[in-house]
């Protein structure tokens, strides 16, 4: 029988295109894993907490008639702070129509009043400034103004989940150049799950809605 053939000799652009090759399978692999790491961990990144402490103020920021004041509530019957800072959001449009023809409706910031009220918070511990406030930018302006005001140090800062990044960096923006510290608080009552966020319609439509503003607050419009 004869000799088989020999075996090629790899050459030079051979073995470049082997590394190159092997290079860039295990740069898509890395990349695959950190992407995978950032979907799995993105709700709780928008999530963040910190650890309670006494504060001179809770403040609650607009946008839900009782998740975010209830747990104002909570914390002040246990303690946390003797005030607590709500604002004025601005109403539908649709309300002031309703109201022309003898609906009169109460807006957010009167139910959540109402609320703490019957809560067993007396009105004397609740500030309403008279401001109305249309995104939260501008309700971070309030807060930094009553804490100038009432020479407040320290805030605990109540807000749904996936809202608190966004709430911390117009919060401490607004706060740059003050003695005042923040802390985050998610309210309780916010049914949202950050750590499986992907599982429920309602976590992802929160979360597609808070990437943009958190994108524009990030890059300072809107501030």
């Amino acid at each position: 029988m004869g000799a088989g053939l020999p075996s090629p000799v790899p050459t030079p652009a051979t073995r470049t295109g082997g590394r190159f090759r092997r290079t860039l399978t295990i740069i898509l692999l890395l990349v695959v894993a950190a992407a995978a790491y950032a979907f799995v961990h993105l709700g709780r990144w928008l999530a963040p907490e910190d650890p309670l402490t006494r504060a001179d103020a809770i403040f609650v920021l607009a946008g839900t008639v009782a998740e975010r004041p209830l747990e104002a509530a909570d914390l002040y019957k246990s303690g946390y702070a003797p005030v607590i800072l709500i604002t004025r959001d601005l109403p539908e449009a649709a309300v002031r129509v309703a109201a022309t023809r003898g609906a009169d409706l109460p807006e957010h910031y009167e139910l959540n009043l109402q609320m703490l009220l019957q809560l067993g918070v007396p009105r004397s511990a609740i500030v309403l400034p008279e401001r109305i406030h249309d995104n939260t930018a501008s309700e971070a302006q309030t807060l930094a103004a009553e804490a100038r005001t009432h020479g407040w140090k320290k805030v605990i800062v109540v807000s749904s989940k996936y809202h608190l990044r966004r709430v911390a960096l117009v919060c401490r923006r607004q706060l740059r150049g003050t003695r005042v510290e923040i802390e985050l608080r998610a309210t309780r009552y916010d049914p949202s799950d950050p750590a499986r966020w992907w599982t429920k319609r309602s976590d992802i439509r929160w979360i597609v809605s808070e990437l943009p503003k958190l994108l524009v607050y990030s890059v300072g419009v809107g501030a």
